[in-house]
């Protein structure tokens, strides 16, 4: 499967639901879990300023956690994995996305799609993406969305 990447820049001066998610990300005194919670809300809202609809979030499985589950303008359904930073000291958050979590990411996929309540949902193909976010305290949010990452 081939990737690509999309890189983004949101202006500090945005609005709507977009600039209010970064601006509570560039807060002071936000923990790592907040931020990635927060991360998680403003990716949801990039992408669905984008034409995307989001289906699920947060759901839960005994393989781990499905970020984001959402359908394209094309009608391809999409799991996304959401990896939210405030530096690059450790490297960028597509990293962090190993091995072992991309295979707890499929299986949690495959599960997402045997739940009953999801049968009615319908879409032409499916692919599992990574969006990794710095928070720029100084020029906004840079988003770097990876299309078919795994």
């Amino acid at each position: 499967m081939s990737t690509t990447q999309i890189t983004d820049t949101t202006p500090i001066s945005d609005t709507g639901p977009i600039g209010l998610f970064a601006g509570q990300m560039r807060r002071t005194g936000v923990s790592a879990r907040q931020l990635g919670r927060l991360g998680e809300s403003y990716a949801a809202a990039w992408l669905s300023a984008h034409g995307w609809r989001l289906l699920d979030r947060n759901w839960q499985t005994r393989y781990g956690e499905l970020d984001l589950v959402m359908t394209t303008p094309a009608d391809v359904l999409v799991f996304v994995e959401v990896k939210t930073r405030r530096s690059t000291r450790y490297g960028p958050g597509q990293e962090s996305v190993t091995a072992h979590k991309r295979q707890a990411i499929r299986h949690a996929g495959a599960q997402w799609l045997l739940d009953p309540t999801h049968r009615r949902i319908r879409y032409a193909s499916s692919r599992f993406d990574v969006v990794s976010l710095l928070v720029r305290h100084d020029d906004g949010i840079r988003v770097n969305h990876i299309e078919g990452a795994f």
